[in-house]
């Protein structure tokens, strides 16, 4: 029996016609990817866009379910206006939220951005069984010591305050951030750190000078957290403060959602919605490259 020989041609044409093979099938796969990702994209995205449409419906269309959410009589201000109405006024709440946000950010970075640097760098007793005792606060449910710090609160005088409001923000938040603070600090060379000594830097210049500009993606994923959690916590706010100007914005959207009377306004409460999104999204894609790589800070030690 004899074998037909392949010719160069007969293999030049099984080699295009695998290559063409192999083009649509990865064609095929690229479609379907970018496919199922739109999908996830427009399933994400549909909550933020049904809000800020059914936010601009007039005084009677607001009175109705935010579904159809486009305007059908055109667009018109009247959800934030009637938002306007409830507690002390929009801006007094958000004012207020904004500066607890912003403080609880600021004193949250300096304290475990200080602490991280402690617990990374310096030797003294006890150092891992403080370090443990302060991530396993993190276990304890906040509602079990909201009892204990409102009475604390009330002993120094700061009940009804925004600034005790965001003392406790910042404590319930150090666990986290004085982790991730270590974890940036292991995360750099200590032979940087000590050429910096030999060039005269000492403790506090080296820490804002050198180490911080490497540490910054941890500082803003902590800021990240510190402001999200602190702009859109409810449970302490409603219980720590009693006076209707000090409210923040959470508890003010408690009082538009529970309606007047039994009446729901659906675009005040949309409107509502698009305030308290709003900074979220702007503070998180402010700091969004220093995002991932923060959450990655001391991963591979």
């Amino acid at each position: 029996m004899t074998h037909r020989p392949v010719r160069p041609a007969d293999r030049s044409a099984e080699k295009a016609a695998a290559k063409l093979r192999r083009a649509a099938r990865a064609r095929t796969g690229a479609i379907a990817y970018h496919t199922a990702g739109a999908a996830i994209v427009l399933f994400f995205i549909a909550p933020f866009v049904i809000a800020g449409l059914s936010s601009f419906r007039n005084a009677t269309e607001g009175q109705t379910a935010p579904l159809p959410p486009w305007p059908r009589a055109g667009f018109s201000v009247d959800s934030y206006r009637t938002l306007d109405t409830f507690g002390a006024g929009i801006w007094q709440h958000t004012v207020n939220s904004a500066l607890v946000s912003l403080s609880t950010v600021v004193l949250t970075v300096v304290v475990s951005l200080l602490a991280g640097y402690g617990f990374s760098r310096y030797r003294f007793p006890f150092k891992n069984t403080l370090f443990v005792l302060i991530i396993a606060t993190l276990m304890i449910p906040f509602q079990s010591i909201l009892t204990p710090l409102f009475i604390i609160l009330a002993k120094l005088g700061l009940n009804n305050s925004l600034f005790g409001l965001t003392l406790v923000y910042v404590t319930l938040q150090l666990p986290f951030s004085v982790f991730m603070m270590r974890n940036a600090f292991d995360a750099v060379p200590k032979e940087i750190e000590e050429a910096a000594r030999i060039d005269g830097a000492r403790d506090l210049r080296l820490l804002v000078r050198v180490l911080l500009p490497l540490v910054l993606p941890g500082a803003a994923t902590v800021a990240i957290f510190a402001f999200l959690n602190a702009w859109n916590e409810f449970l302490a706010a409603l219980v720590l403060l009693s006076s209707n100007e000090h409210y923040t914005l959470p508890v003010l959207m408690m009082a538009v959602r529970a309606g007047r009377l039994g009446a729901i306004n659906w675009g005040a409460v949309q409107a509502g919605v698009v305030v308290m999104t709003v900074p979220c999204l702007f503070v998180f894609l402010l700091l969004q490259r220093y995002y991932m790589r923060g959450l990655m800070a001391g991963a591979v030690k």
